[in-house]
């Protein structure tokens, strides 16, 4: 059996702050301490090896009983950190003052308990903390039947009776918000935009939801974002931008009016930030792109966002963003300089990147060397995608990348491998998806290449699948497909023999967009 990592895990993923905190800690208790020697160790270790630990340790009389040791030590570490992180989240903060509460309650000191109770329960509605608030309704109910035995009828029970069924119907509220939540998330994460009636039947059983449809059903702060954040990403999969925007600036609004809650969720705050960027680069909105990147960026310094997860969300999501600006407007000499630090993000962060971070990364790092007619760094990257064994996220990007990589063949000009390639993508995305018509436009026109019997010129066939695939986008939902790749402006190269960038370069130009002038993006 493979060694467990959850230890050597646990120290390197430690701040200075917290290693430092766990020494002086451990520096308090009397006795032998092995395990600091163990930790030491560790620490230095880049990759976990056990074998080592045993040779480094070998006339040690705790070696024999590693696996208990290991455990110890974590066991150790947790306990530290929760000590260190102690005042540093509502969580903590409340159950130390509910833990405070029963021990003054024991004591019959309820004068005392009584300020903390006080104290407590305003900390837990600033912060929608509402599972903590039915205990401390708890405790100010046993408060006052105390009281009531010493003859004093100030409070009224009956209000607090009513305060706990308006929390528990707020833990109600959001629990049906979160419901709807994730059934919006997980429709967006399989396959993306909606591409059909069927995939939009889906959508709007969601949308017309009477929590989503109807107005002031959010019964807190926290439910509010979730139902404007819903509201957003129905409109995101349907492309209506302009609905997306105005919900998803509401939700960045609530947030920044609320700074509890957006303590409570910075990642959906994150998320709220990084779907304006995809509305602003759909429609135009270049000015408005680099101010809310460089927001995104700024939260890297806000001590509300100084967690090792969420610090790797604002790294991926600001790389990615700027990359694609870099790449809509061919600036090939940032966007490189872009790419390099995200593969060294890759490299530093190594398993804490999600599985839909990393395949986003992998398709726009490909789609970026793409343009620059670095066809063999194209093509490593997209492979990355392609070995990948994902069963069932983001199957979006894993067709796409399919049909990217066929474009990337056919420049490298690999044309005895397009046959086999063509085929194996055909079967799979019939496997993995309903028809759509675009990848069906698509594939029957890069199997002209391949015919044994081609009559036509590559011209010929470029401008046959040009008018094809300018057909099939005339349906709004086929149109989903230029989110992945700019298709049409790939084949408009070829039939003008132009490089892909200045196809590019000429459509901004025509939609009067310029970046000739100096844009500023934080460092």
């Amino acid at each position: 059996m493979k060694p467990s990592t959850e230890l050597h895990d646990l120290i390197k993923s430690l701040s200075k702050s917290e290693k430092r905190y766990f020494k002086l800690i451990s520096s308090l208790q009397s006795g032998d301490k092995n395990y600091i020697r163990l930790f030491d160790y560790l620490e230095q270790q880049e990759v976990y090896d056990e074998e080592a630990v045993k040779k480094e340790f070998k006339k040690e009389i705790f070696i024999r009983h590693l696996p208990s040791e290991k455990n110890h030590l974590y066991s150790l570490i947790l306990k530290s950190l929760r000590s260190f992180h102690a005042d540093k989240s509502a969580a903590s903060q409340l159950q130390e003052q509910l833990r405070n509460i029963e021990l003054l309650y024991n004591k019959a000191l309820y004068k005392e308990c009584n300020k903390i109770i006080k104290k407590a329960k305003k900390l837990a509605y600033d912060y929608e903390k509402f599972y903590y608030l039915l205990d401390i309704i708890n405790w100010e109910k046993m408060l006052v039947e105390e009281e009531y035995q010493h003859g004093i009828f100030e409070k009224d029970m009956i209000k607090m009776v009513e305060e706990e069924s308006v929390c528990l119907e707020k833990l109600r509220n959001l629990a049906e918000y979160q419901i709807l939540y994730s059934k919006i998330n997980y429709a967006f994460r399989k396959g993306g935009f909606a591409r059909n009636k069927e995939d939009q039947k889906m959508v709007d059983e969601i949308a017309n939801h009477y929590l989503i449809k109807e107005k002031n059903t959010a019964q807190s702060k926290k439910a509010a974002t979730a139902c404007y954040f819903i509201k957003g990403l129905c409109a995101l999969t349907e492309r209506n931008f302009l609905e997306c925007e105005v919900n998803f600036k509401k939700v960045i609004a609530i947030f920044e009016s609320n700074p509890p809650v957006m303590e409570e969720l910075p990642k959906r705050y994150l998320r709220a930030l990084s779907n304006l960027l995809t509305v602003y680069l759909n429609t135009g909105k270049y000015e408005r792109y680099i101010e809310t990147l460089n927001a995104i960026k700024a939260l890297k310094e806000h001590v509300m966002f100084s967690s090792t997860d969420v610090q790797v969300k604002l790294s991926t999501s600001a790389s990615i963003a700027e990359l694609v600006l870099y790449q809509t407007i061919s600036d090939m000499e940032k966007g490189q300089w872009v790419v390099d630090e995200i593969i060294k993000s890759i490299d530093s962060y190594k398993e804490k990147i999600n599985k839909e971070e990393e395949v986003t990364i992998y398709y726009h790092i490909a789609q970026f060397y793409f343009m620059c007619a670095d066809y063999k760094k194209a093509l490593f990257w997209i492979n990355k995608i392609l070995n990948d064994n994902e069963g069932d996220l983001r199957q979006d990007i894993f067709i796409f990348s399919r049909l990217f990589n066929l474009i990337i063949h056919y420049e490298l000009g690999n044309y005895d491998l397009l046959d086999y390639i063509i085929k194996s993508t055909s079967r799979f995305v019939k496997k993995k998806q309903k028809f759509y018509k675009f990848e069906d436009a698509f594939l029957q026109g890069m199997k002209q290449f391949v015919k044994p019997k081609k009559s036509a010129s590559a011209q010929e066939i470029f401008t046959s699948m040009k008018k094809q695939i300018d057909k099939v986008l005339e349906d709004s939902f086929e149109q989903a497909a230029l989110e992945y790749f700019d298709f049409s402006s790939w084949l408009e190269s070829k039939i003008q023999h132009l490089s892909f960038a200045e196809v590019q370069r000429r459509k901004l130009k025509g939609l009067h967009i310029s970046f000739e002038s100096d844009y500023s993006i934080n460092r």
